[in-house]
């Protein structure tokens, strides 16, 4: 049975995701620089949240969350999850924390534009206008012909943030059925063993500082996507997705403390552009989400 909708705590679960986050990605880029091959990222940010997991679990009696019968929802969501996270990973190693960041909003613009698309909703133009808006700042954070920028990066972030936009769909159609646990668990497993194979050609050694590092993008990487998904749980897509881009103050702020490194002028005129737009989207959804709600009732009283 879907759960009935708390909208301010899906607000405040995924500000708290958004923190989670934004230290993990600061993690792998510190990683990726450092000689971490992106593979051996992505297996110990899966593998290493299975025991954060299993700890979760037990300790709220939740173990029996394992049992499953969409066995194969999971498996889907976990091919397009990891390779949106080896896009979105190497990325971030390419690209300023920042610029990175700004160019993952894009989700909001890919997610009407597969609306429009694939799922037949209609879209009308404040949300087309809204979509050339971001995509306008997004050619300003790439800096065509400005200051080099890794185009091949942009191209990974880009690409990364339309797949984030199908893994929304995927767990709010997940979270009908499935905790929140089951579905970080099923996706951590599954992200494991596809990534396990390749650590003999990848996985390097570390030292006890090098460990610290890539075990803790499991732990920030589980307790983001059990965040994450609990609020796709308790509130609408359209309603939790802005608050991603308080991530934006992350970046920058560890941009500055880790890299001594703040944003390129051109990320300052596209990011505002970007976040508009993505603000203008979730604003009209919300309203066609109510005035979906209104005609389906006027419905029921006329039956």
């Amino acid at each position: 049975m879907e759960q009935p909708q708390r909208p301010l705590y899906a607000l405040a679960l995924r500000v708290a995701a958004v923190a989670a986050f934004g230290t993990m990605f600061m993690i792998i880029k510190y990683a990726g620089q450092s000689g971490v091959a992106v593979p051996e990222i992505m297996f110990w940010r899966q593998a290493a949240c299975l025991p954060v997991i299993l700890l979760w679990m037990a300790a709220t009696r939740q173990l029996h969350e394992f049992r499953t019968n969409r066995i194969g929802s999971h498996a889907a969501r976990a091919m397009v999850g990891m390779t949106s996270m080896a896009l979105t990973f190497t990325g971030t190693v390419l690209l300023p924390l920042a610029e990175s960041t700004v160019l993952s909003f894009a989700c909001p613009l890919f997610a009407v534009v597969l609306a429009g698309l694939f799922f037949k909703d209609k879209v009308g133009p404040w949300r087309w206008s809204a979509v050339l808006l971001g995509f306008a700042g997004v050619v300003i954070v790439a800096q065509p012909g400005g200051q080099p920028v890794s185009h091949l990066g942009v191209a990974m972030m880009l690409t990364g943030a339309m797949m984030v936009a199908v893994i929304n769909y995927l767990i709010r159609d997940l979270s009908k059925t499935e905790s929140s646990v089951t579905i970080v668990f099923w996706f951590s497993l599954f992200g494991t063993l596809l990534m396990a194979p390749l650590q003999p050609f990848y996985m390097t050694g570390h030292d006890l500082f090098g460990w610290l590092v890539v075990l803790s993008l499991g732990v920030t990487g589980a307790m983001g996507q059990l965040l994450m998904t609990a609020s796709l749980r308790h509130g609408s897509v359209a309603s939790v997705v802005v608050v991603d881009y308080t991530q934006l103050i992350w970046a920058t702020g560890y941009g500055w403390l880790v890299w001594e490194k703040l944003p390129a002028p051109a990320l300052w005129l596209g990011a505002p552009l970007i976040i508009a737009a993505g603000a203008i989207i979730a604003f009209r959804e919300q309203i066609l989400s109510r005035q979906r709600k209104r005609e389906m009732a006027v419905q029921q009283v006329n039956d």
